[in-house]
């Protein structure tokens, strides 16, 4: 569950060659930010494109081939 304090979190899993932020908002949705480019700006999606992107990520959906 995403908390909906509009911090800016990484997974701990993450390794120093970067990742993305995620920040859930108070009234719904996420802000995404790239880890290396903090001042780079944001992209936000609303809770229903993130849980897909989620469903499509677990999935495999956007592995590179092999």
């Amino acid at each position: 569950m995403i908390q909906r304090d509009g911090i800016f979190r990484k997974s701990g899993d993450s390794d120093s060659g970067g990742c993305v932020e995620v920040a859930g908002l108070p009234g719904g949705g996420v802000k995404v930010r790239d880890t290396k480019d903090r001042d780079g700006g944001t992209q936000t999606y609303t809770d229903h494109e993130w849980r897909a992107f989620l469903v499509g990520a677990k999935r495999g959906e956007f592995d590179l081939p092999d």
